[in-house]
């Protein structure tokens, strides 16, 4: 270096405040294992609610390289917003407003699920051109939710074939969903959709692709898998079901025995470290107060970003490799972590859940303390947490 020449400085990485990284990789291997366990003909992978929390795109373009035949969402905008992105390939949209925008849903190649002989009506009106609207029908076999009723059938049937054969739509698929709330409950489901599937041939549809189960029945009830399976909360490398759902309290459809790999890990950094004597109140309520002295740290993240206030006092924390709780209310902005004389400093990783493998708390830990199910710990993680894409590739 010359004389009058300075060293350039080196930039320093700032890691997020509030971050959740999400392990494409993950989600590919994941992908891969649900096509081995269940041996379909085709997958279709759910990436409705921004891929569970996960990040749609991302996750949309991992998906497909990892060979998911089709994409299937909620509603049109969701649909079109990966289109938007430049991802190509089938994708199936299936819950409708009354003001679904069924124009611009087929503008934009989107597959359509109709739920009834209204929407079915409208989709016919909103073609335009030559190409043939692609629709799947929607069965209600159950779960009395969306999907056509048994009296709505042979009207439904009969005006998609007379559609079908003017060239104005192609019935695709036919499709429906199980309540998981009992093996016997979703056979008797598969009975109603079998009868649906032999009315509709009767009618003369030819549906290319059939499907009823979604996570937990493609994994665990080989007879609803038919050719094809929705697979969303596994893609993600969550298991679908209770903790307790084996009958004989094994761990057979855990993740990890199914071979899942959690694929979001949630972390925040440690924003505060405060020194406190015995009897200190922390946050709302004084539901919480220290009974020795204590180092009490604050991790930014609180309900505003999707941390369920109802797991004040239990959710877990990992600070440096070691194990707290969060002591007190959760707010909206923040928590706090009674770390005792732990060295915890300002700008340490607090890692809320993540792989277990790797020694962070699991998603579930976070579901037991609040009451509520593992879908929807990740889906509630709000737009102020970073989305950090990782993939080894």
């Amino acid at each position: 270096m010359t004389e009058g020449q300075h060293e350039r400085p080196q930039p320093i990485e700032v890691r997020p405040t509030r971050e959740a990284i999400v392990d494409l990789d993950a989600v590919r291997a994941n992908i891969e294992t649900v096509r081995r366990l269940t041996g379909t003909d085709q997958l279709i992978v759910v990436v409705k609610a921004d891929a569970y929390g996960h990040g749609a795109v991302p996750v949309a373009r991992a998906a497909v390289e990892a060979g998911a035949d089709r994409l299937g969402v909620a509603d049109i905008r969701e649909g079109l917003a990966l289109r938007d992105a430049g991802i190509t390939g089938p994708i199936l949209a299936w819950l409708h407003g009354p003001d679904a925008d069924f124009a611009a849903a087929l503008s934009g190649d989107i597959e359509l699920g109709v739920s009834s002989v209204e929407q079915l009506r409208a989709v016919i009106a909103a073609q335009q051109g030559d190409a043939a609207a692609a629709v799947q029908l929607k069965l209600e076999t159950g779960l009395s939710r969306n999907g056509a009723s048994v009296s709505q059938w042979p009207t439904l049937f009969a005006e998609a074939a007379e559609a079908e054969r003017a060239g104005l739509i192609r019935v695709v698929g036919l499709f429906s969903h199980v309540s998981n709330a009992s093996p016997e409950d979703d056979a008797a489901a598969a009975r109603v959709f079998e009868q649906g599937l032999d009315a509709a041939r009767a009618a003369g549809l030819t549906p290319e692709t059939t499907h009823l189960a979604a996570s937990a029945a493609a994994l665990a009830l080989p007879a609803l898998r038919y050719d094809t399976v929705r697979v969303g909360v596994a893609v993600y490398g969550l298991s679908p079901f209770e903790p307790d759902a084996s009958a004989d309290g094994s761990s057979t459809f855990t993740a990890a025995a199914l071979g899942l790999r959690p694929a979001m890990t949630l972390r925040a950094t440690v924003a505060a470290v405060r020194r406190v004597e015995p009897g200190a109140g922390v946050s709302y309520d004084y539901t919480y107060r220290t009974d020795r002295p204590t180092n009490l740290a604050l991790i930014p993240l609180g309900y505003a970003d999707g941390i369920p206030r109802a797991a004040s006092g239990r959710g877990p924390v990992v600070i440096g490799g070691r194990r707290y709780r969060v002591c007190g209310r959760i707010a909206m902005d923040q928590f706090v972590v009674d770390v005792g004389d732990d060295d915890v400093r300002v700008g340490d990783d607090a890692v809320l859940f993540g792989d277990p493998s790797t020694g962070a708390p699991a998603v579930e830990e976070w579901a037991e303390a609040a009451g509520t199910i593992n879908y929807e710990i990740v889906t509630r993680i709000g737009p102020r947490v970073t989305r950090t894409v990782r993939e080894a590739r």
